[in-house]
């Protein structure tokens, strides 16, 4: 039997941040989504200790990959081992390590180091892989890098909002609204067009002309991955408008004994340099968090509320025996 041959790749960067601000980045996994372009949703499995075991999906090649990885933290040593336990096709096996080091300068220095194999060994599928591992990699440093070299502000930077609603109805049509968003135009009259694909069961791709608050009309372009059974649809802006750096969030659906939550979260990170051409010389941080709250806000609970529309004002016949 021919051995499967092991691809190794590095990949590093270095980084005007201190040391530990660059490796609490890399260890913040759940917030990969907001914070490195190329991963739509991380689902953490356990988090127990220095041991993570996670679900995670992100763009490769223009199609959304998922796969189960374990990482083991050292802090000390600001290193990361993982291993993927269950590997999305054409890669067989995928493992590696972050490593962070600080230098005399009081800047950092990240490492990403890859060892892949591929079933078959197929020069087409190799070719794919370090296609999509190679400009992911790159995507992710970048933003690795810029992210921590704002460190003394990023905390103004990310804004975390969420708004929800109560519904006197069923659980099910709720969800059901949130699904179909390919159908929102027909009641949202700010989306123009709403062109919804979803190949694969579960996961949904979204491109909609929408008009923004100031009247300009922009495209947004963004993945959504639905979990019917747990009533959540978690999504990623993968072309985010001005004065977003980056966009992801969360529709969820809470049934209780006297009726249904709904809730919608926003996980913002802004474009700072955006704020003056948006928001006009004088405007700053504070006025972006409040004007992004306001818009974002005010497009999510119009969505609550046409989805408690649908659920309540749903005709339910009598079952006939």
């Amino acid at each position: 039997m021919p051995v499967t041959a092991l691809h190794r790749t590095s990949h590093q960067i270095d980084v005007a941040a201190p040391a530990g601000v660059v490796y609490g980045l890399i260890a913040d996994a759940v917030r990969w989504p907001l914070f490195l372009a190329p991963n739509v949703h991380v689902e953490p499995l356990d988090l127990e200790g220095s041991e993570q075991r996670l679900r995670v999906w992100t763009l490769a090649n223009g199609r959304v990959t998922s796969w189960v990885t374990r990482r083991r933290l050292d802090p000390c040593a600001r290193r990361i081992d993982f291993r993927q336990e269950m590997s999305a096709p054409p890669v067989e096996s995928m493992s590696g390590t972050w490593s962070v080091e600080q230098l005399p300068d009081g800047s950092a220095r990240l490492t990403l180091l890859h060892a892949f194999s591929v079933a078959g060994d197929r020069a087409e599928d190799v070719a794919w892989v370090e296609r999509a591992r190679d400009a992911n990699t790159r995507a992710q440093l970048a933003n690795l890098k810029e992210l921590a070299e704002r460190w003394t502000v990023l905390d103004d930077l990310v804004l975390t909002f969420e708004d929800a609603v109560r519904v006197n109805g069923p659980a099910e049509l709720v969800y059901d609204f949130l699904y179909r968003a390919g159908d929102w135009p027909e009641v949202l009259p700010h989306l123009k067009r709403v062109d919804l694909v979803e190949d694969v069961s579960g996961i949904q791709m979204l491109s909609a002309d929408t008009v923004m608050a100031d009247g300009r009309e922009h495209t947004i372009r963004s993945v959504r991955v639905c979990f019917p059974h747990g009533g959540r649809i978690v999504h990623k802006l993968t072309e985010p408008p001005a004065l977003i750096a980056a966009h992801a969030g969360e529709w969820s659906v809470e049934p209780d004994e006297t009726g249904v939550t709904v809730i919608a979260q926003h996980h913002v990170v802004l474009r700072e340099q955006d704020i003056a051409p948006v928001l006009g010389e004088g405007a700053g941080l504070a006025a972006a968090r409040r004007y992004v709250r306001h818009t974002l806000g005010r497009a999510s609970t119009t969505i609550l509320g046409l989805a408690k529309r649908h659920a309540e004002s749903a005709v339910r016949l009598p079952l006939r025996g």
